[in-house]
C-alpha cells in the first residue's frame, strides 16, 4: 500500500505550489492520473488563471456522498535551515521529509491512491475529492469552487478536510479575522518632537489596549476548554513605521489578528478594536485635527463548531475503530467555509502534526499514512451497493 502513496507524495513535494504562486503543473500532474482513470475532473480558476481548484468525481452525479478536501500551496522556505532538499522527498527512520508532508500533502497523496483505488469498484454513492490553492493565507482560493458549488443540488453527506490532526477527529477550530490599522501623525525633525504627532506612539498606545482587551478575555470572557487556549485571541504580529530616527513618523501600520471561539462573535470583537482605537485618536486632536487610526479589515474565516454528539463523529470513530474522543484544533482550515457555504457537516481529520508544519525538516510518520489510507478506504466501501453509512 505504502508503496503505491509514497510515489504520489514524492511528486506532490516536488511541485513548489508556494502560496499565490502557480499550482496548475500539480493540477497537471494530479488529471493526468485521474482522467485516464475515468475520473471526472474540473477546474475552478483564480480571476488571473495562473491558479485553480480541482474537483475530482467518482461514481454517480448524486447527493449524498463523500468529499475529502485539502490544499496543495504551501509555506515558504527562506530562512530555514533544511538538512535536505525541502522540495525532494527524503524517507528515513519511518518518517517522509520535505516541505508540505505534514501540511497537507500527506492527505492528499492518500485521498489521491484512496480515489484511484475507488475508480475501479462500482459505487452507488459519489466520492470527491476537492484540491485548493492559496489556503495558508487565509483560505482564499477555495471560496471560488464554493461559489460554484453552494448552488448545485447535488451535495455531499459530509466532508472530511485531512489537515494533520494525529488522525485523531477534530470537530472544531478558532475562526480567523486578519485586520490593519493604520495610525495616522503629523511629522517634523525630532528636534521639534513635542511639537508633532508620533504615530509609532499611537500604535503603542493601541497595543496597549489591546492587551488590556485580551486580558480580559483571557479573565472573564467565553471559554471551551477543548482547546488548549480556551478564549478569543487578539494578537498583533506586525508593526511598521517610520523613516529615520531624526524624523517623528507620521504614519504606523499594525496587523491584527482576532481568533475567536465560537461563542464570541467575530464582528463584536472588531467593534471593540475600532473602539479602542478611536480611544486613542480622539484626545489627540484638539492639537493635530488629522489624528486619527484606520482600520481595514483584510481577510476573514469562519471557525468551526460541530455540536456534542454530532452524529458524523460516531460514523468517523467507526471508520478509524477508534473509541478516543475527538478534539478541536488551534490552526483554522478550510473546514468552516465547508460547513457554511454547503451547509454539510464537516470533519477535520488528517495525517500527521501541525507541530511538524510550516518548519525546517517537516515530516509525515509513513505509518499515519496508512491509517488514513486504511480509514479512507473504510469510507469507500460505505459507497459501495449493499453498504450504506446512514
Amino acid at each position: 500500500m505504502i508503496a503505491n502513496i509514497t510515489p504520489i507524495l514524492s511528486r506532490l513535494v516536488a511541485f513548489p505550489t508556494l502560496s499565490r504562486q502557480s499550482n496548475l503543473a500539480l493540477l497537471d500532474y494530479v488529471e493526468g492520473l485521474f482522467v485516464p482513470a475515468g475520473i471526472r475532473v474540473e477546474r475552478f480558476y483564480s480571476e488571473d488563471g495562473s491558479r485553480a481548484n480541482l474537483l475530482a468525481t467518482i461514481g454517480p452525479g448524486t447527493s449524498d456522498g463523500v468529499l475529502l478536501s485539502g490544499h496543495c500551496d504551501v509555506v515558504p522556505v527562506d530562512g530555514q535551515d533544511w538538512c535536505h532538499d525541502p522540495f525532494a522527498l527524503h524517507e528515513a527512520d519511518g518518517k517522509a521529509y520535505g516541505r508540505g508532508t505534514a501540511d497537507m500533502k500527506g492527505f492528499l497523496a492518500v485521498a489521491i491512491h484512496t480515489m484511484l483505488n475507488a475508480s475501479t469498484r462500482e459505487l452507488r454513492l459519489p466520492l470527491q475529492l476537492a484540491i485548493s490553492y492559496d489556503e495558508e493565507i487565509g483560505c482564499l482560493g477555495v471560496r471560488g469552487m464554493l461559489d460554484v458549488l453552494e448552488h448545485r443540488s447535488d451535495r455531499p453527506a459530509f466532508c472530511i478536510v485531512g489537515e494533520p490532526t494525529g488522525m485523531r477527529i477534530a470537530t472544531g477550530h478558532k475562526g480567523k479575522r486578519a485586520l490593519r490599522a493604520c495610525c495616522h501623525g503629523t511629522a517634523a525633525h525630532s528636534a521639534l518632537a513635542p511639537t508633532a504627532l508620533n504615530a509609532l506612539h499611537m500604535g503603542a498606545a493601541l497595543i496597549a489596549r489591546l492587551q488590556d482587551r485580551q486580558e480580559r478575555l483571557r479573565l472573564s470572557g467565553a471559554q471551551d476548554g477543548a482547546y488548549d487556549i480556551p478564549y478569543s485571541t487578539i494578537h498583533v504580529g506586525v508593526m511598521a513605521g517610520g523613516t529615520a530616527l531624526n524624523i517623528v513618523p507620521e504614519r504606523c501600520d499594525l496587523e491584527i489578528e482576532i481568533r475567536n471561539i465560537a461563542q464570541d462573535d467575530a464582528d463584536s470583537l472588531l467593534g471593540h478594536i475600532i473602539e479602542d482605537a478611536e480611544a486613542v485618536a480622539a484626545p489627540l486632536r484638539g492639537r493635530f485635527p488629522n489624528a486619527s487610526i484606520d482600520i481595514e479589515d483584510v481577510s476573514a474565516y469562519p471557525g468551526l463548531d460541530n455540536p456534542p454528539g454530532a452524529p458524523i463523529v460516531a460514523l468517523l470513530q467507526t471508520a478509524l475503530r477508534t473509541s478516543e474522543p475527538p478534539i478541536k484544533v488551534a490552526f483554522g482550515t478550510e473546514g468552516g467555509l465547508f460547513h457554511e457555504r454547503l451547509k454539510i457537516p464537516t470533519i477535520v481529520c488528517g495525517p500527521g502534526h501541525m507541530e511538524q508544519g510550516h518548519k525546517a525538516n517537516e515530516f509525515v510518520e509513513i505509518a499515519q499514512l496508512v491509517q488514513c489510507s486504511d480509514f479512507l478506504s473504510t469510507i469507500v466501501g460505505w459507497l459501495e451497493p449493499q453498504t450504506s453509512f446512514r
